[in-house]
């Protein structure tokens, strides 16, 4: 039994650090390349900013808006992450 459970242990050890080999997703913009987290950054700032813009206009206050703009920013740029990449 502890032999089969080492074995397993250090075979997933292995595929854990082969995974990793992969190149990290790159966008190009105007010939450069950004990393891709760097663009799901801007885009959850930005649509996080026109959330804050649409609720404003409808007059909708909310009670912590310190804490969720913010929020609301990583879980649009994690969403945008998983969606595109």
């Amino acid at each position: 039994m502890i032999r089969k459970t080492g074995t397993s242990a250090a075979i997933s050890l292995v595929l854990m650090t082969i995974l990793g080999c992969s190149q990290a997703p790159a966008v190009d913009v105007m010939g450069s390349l950004f990393p891709a987290w760097l663009l799901c950054i801007a885009l959850g700032a930005i649509f996080s900013t026109l959330t804050h813009w649409i609720l404003t206009r409808r007059v909708i206050n909310l009670p912590f808006p310190f804490l969720t703009y913010p929020c609301l920013g990583a879980v649009y740029a994690f969403t945008i992450w998983l969606v595109f990449f």
